[in-house]
């Protein structure tokens, strides 16, 4: 985390400007200077909202890629290590506060991105966007009203399904790398351990995410691939049983007989011949 620089706002030191409790500005205004490249930096007590309403952008949060379409909502809390790419037509606001002014109202915040149901914090951040320009009568309190609506709206649509946190998103990647593996290795590569060593996780963790994201044991979303080609192979091929049994990495024809029984209900010749588990 040393090697992380930690901002106040992206690209000035703390201690460079004098921030009030909240500051607003449009993405464009910031990225352009960057060539729409804002690199993954941190922030040690400030709390930003991210609402992207035109053009697209990915953003990186913690380790975890999210792609942005608008209409979405990127929530970074203090400390967590993000960046930005954008496109050149980006448009949207990016709302910064002080950490604890969230946590006093919300408690505890954590990075994610909304997608769907972002209609009522859009709306509540634009209120809450004009009143900081609105001096005025009142003006302190009318801020942190808003403020409290905003975060309420925030929090309403996060528990929406839609909404990923960092956890979920690491979680979708790795399910969905696993799966891509097991695609293209499960003629020969059996050992769930072996999986997750060339995803670069623990097995318990594989485990985990694959029964959560696939609906299945790593054991049985690869059983159930080798199942299927041995389906297609069976039905539509003229190969020999112990050609397809060898072809799918079972050296051995009376295990791959005990496999197919196992998995379809039947043997491979009677699978063959039309009798279906």
């Amino acid at each position: 985390m040393n090697d992380v620089p930690t901002y106040a706002l992206y690209g000035e030191q703390i201690g460079v400007r004098q921030h009030e409790w909240l500051h607003w500005e449009t993405i464009q205004s910031r990225s352009r200077l960057h060539g729409y490249t804002i690199a993954p930096h941190r922030h040690e007590h400030l709390f930003q909202i991210l609402s992207l309403t035109g053009g697209s952008g990915r953003v990186f949060l913690d380790g975890a890629e999210f792609v942005l379409q608008p209409p979405v909502i990127v929530l970074v809390p203090a400390m967590t290590v993000h960046g930005y790419r954008f496109s050149d037509d980006v448009e949207g606001v990016v709302v910064t506060l002080m950490q604890r002014d969230a946590a006093d109202r919300i408690g505890r915040v954590s990075a994610g991105v909304l997608e769907h149901a972002v209609a009522a914090p859009m709306a509540a951040l634009d209120d809450l966007v004009v009143e900081a320009d609105r001096f005025g009568a009142w003006h302190d309190e009318a801020m942190l009203a808003r403020l409290t609506l905003l975060l309420v709206a925030l929090q309403r649509s996060r528990n929406l399904p839609g909404s990923l946190g960092i956890a979920a998103a690491r979680s979708k990647r790795h399910a969905d790398l696993f799966r891509d593996l097991v695609e293209q290795r499960f003629r020969e590569m059996r050992s769930i351990a072996d999986y997750a060593v060339a995803i670069g996780i623990s097995q318990t963790h594989l485990n985990r995410v694959s029964r959560q994201a696939l609906g299945a044991s790593p054991l049985a979303v690869v059983e159930r691939r080798i199942a299927l080609e041995a389906r297609r192979q069976l039905m539509f091929s003229t190969l020999t049983i112990k050609q397809i049994g060898s072809g799918l990495g079972y050296d051995d024809p009376a295990y791959f007989t005990r496999f197919i029984r196992r998995v379809l209900g039947v043997s491979p010749s009677e699978f063959r011949n039309g009798r279906r588990g």
